[in-house]
């Protein structure tokens, strides 16, 4: 079968079905969640194919280090000393793991994930209103690898595709694990890593994935996830809502109040919608009076 061929069929029948779909307009947009999915196999998914996407990708568009790592970092982690291309053909070995970011930039990728997410618009959209910035990234990650403690500013579901791997979560919106001031200088433009205590790990929940299995991430939720012993694929469906833009001006706005001597209070988390102090952030960046 010719890959246009294979790409069609691949297209062909629902990556979600009924019940998958069902749980999760339970479940979303605050508790992680299991979905069973049927992209098991797909000819762009595969290994050389990622190659190539990585190889065509701006370089702001990827991201890749040694697995080797700890839970917690400071701040970035470390070069594997080798390119994008060549860390995603070797990942057995590589001892690595890479993203490949904004899969969307590549028309036959922004098909995959616009078809994806066209599956659940109806379940979204009915909790959360308009589905905004659709983004998709793929992980690529060598046996064993660990991507360290962080958190993502998205709604997010990932689909294992390939290998197996555990990503451990903890509560959003909770300052147990992340304090409101990590927030703010995340959403003022800082890291996304965040400070890690072994001590935090009995709170943390496991959510083991294998090939067809998916877990909904929600908005701000701290994790981080441990490779199983083969090289894992996994794909990252990403959507925004006028709400998870609100919290995010929200705690802009709380960290230009934290500056200036104030003890804000944190953002509510949905269905809090966070209105008067997401508008007045706008009403200071529209002045340009927002310090950035």
């Amino acid at each position: 079968m010719n890959a246009p061929a294979r790409f069609a069929d691949a297209l062909a029948a629902p990556v979600f079905d009924a019940p998958a779909r069902a749980r999760f307009a339970r479940h979303y947009p605050e508790k992680p969640h299991i979905l069973g999915h049927s992209l098991t196999s797909h000819p762009l998914l595969e290994i050389e194919a990622l190659a190539q996407l990585a190889e065509g990708l701006p370089l702001s568009s990827v991201e890749y280090n040694r697995g080797d790592l700890p839970i917690g970092v400071d701040g970035k982690p470390g070069s594997n000393g080798m390119t994008i291309a060549e860390t995603i053909r070797k990942v057995a070995e590589a001892e690595s793991w890479a993203v490949l970011k904004n899969i969307e930039q590549v028309p036959a990728y922004r098909d995959l994930l616009l078809g994806l997410l066209e599956e659940i618009r109806p379940e979204i959209e009915a909790a959360t209103g308009a589905m905004l910035t659709p983004q998709g990234f793929i992980f690529v990650s060598s046996p064993n690898s660990v991507t360290p403690y962080h958190f993502d500013p998205e709604h997010n579901i990932l689909l294992q595709i390939r290998g197996t791997k555990v990503m451990t979560q903890f509560p959003a919106g909770d300052t147990r694990f992340v304090p409101d001031e990590a927030h703010e200088i995340y959403h003022s433009g800082g890291p996304r890593e965040l400070k890690w205590d072994d001590a935090m790990l009995s709170a943390g929940t496991e959510f083991p994935l294998a090939p067809g299995e998916a877990l909904f991430v929600p908005v701000m939720a701290p994790h981080f996830v441990k490779n199983g012993p083969a090289p894992s694929v996994s794909l990252s469906i990403t959507w925004r809502s006028e709400w998870s833009y609100r919290e995010s001006d929200a705690r802009i706005f709380n960290a230009i109040l934290r500056a200036r001597g104030f003890s804000p209070k944190a953002p509510g988390r949905f269905p809090h919608q966070n209105y008067a102090k997401a508008y007045a952030f706008r009403v200071l960046r529209k002045l340009g009076l927002t310090g950035g």
